[in-house]
Formats: C-alpha cells, structure tokens, sequence
C-alpha cells in the first residue's frame, strides 16, 4: 500500500524558515520522480517543485526560486522541502506526491506565513 506521510510544517513569520518531511513506503521510491505541491485557502492545487529519482535535477515554479530547496534520501525513503524567506502568499496545505498533478498525494501539512 503506498503511502505518504507530510510533516513539519507550522506558523512561522514572514521571512522565516521551515523544512517539510515526506515518508514514504509501499512503492519503489528510489525509481520515482516526486513532487511537492500546495493548495493555498480558495485555490486550486499546484505543483511547487520537483525532483529526480536520483535527486540532481530540480524544478521550481518561478514564485520560490532562490527561496525553496527539495531534496531526497533514497536510503530513508524521504523527500523533503526547505523554505527559506517564506512570504504570506506562500500559506498552503503542502503535499508530497508521485506526480506533479497530486495523484496519491498525502494528508498534507500546513504552513501559514503571519506576522
């Protein structure tokens, strides 16, 4: 049964720092690209970034580059998402997922940028 399990996200302020954890098991992790994507209060699901099965090429939407790092452990089964600088607009249920459409995605984890 795959599973994906998001964690660490939380209430930080704008210009702070968070770093998102996604557990996997069920499936062969270290074949599959992953995603992070978000979906913010009133709004549709989008992808935030990507990365390879063997982690050396990454992708962005353009509102978190130079802001947001994914990487991944193929050892731990794990994907993870640095945010740094976060801004309000960035307040979003995160998820991790398979593909960059959410299909099979996680419960998510909750990030809110406030002062």
């Amino acid at each position: 049964q795959v599973q994906l399990v998001e964690s660490g996200g939380g209430l930080v302020q704008p210009g702070g720092s968070l770093r998102l954890s996604c557990a996997t098991s069920g499936f062969m992790f270290r074949f599959y690209r992953m995603w992070w994507l978000r979906q913010a209060p009133g709004k549709g699901l989008e992808w935030v970034s990507g990365i390879n099965s063997r982690g050396d090429n990454t992708s962005y939407i353009d509102s978190v580059k130079g802001r947001f790092t994914i990487s991944r452990d193929n050892d731990e089964k794990k994907v993870y998402l640095q945010m740094n600088m976060l801004k309000p607009e960035d307040t979003a249920t995160y998820y991790c997922a398979r593909d960059k459409y959410g299909e099979g995605r996680g419960p998510g984890t909750q990030v809110t940028v406030s002062s």
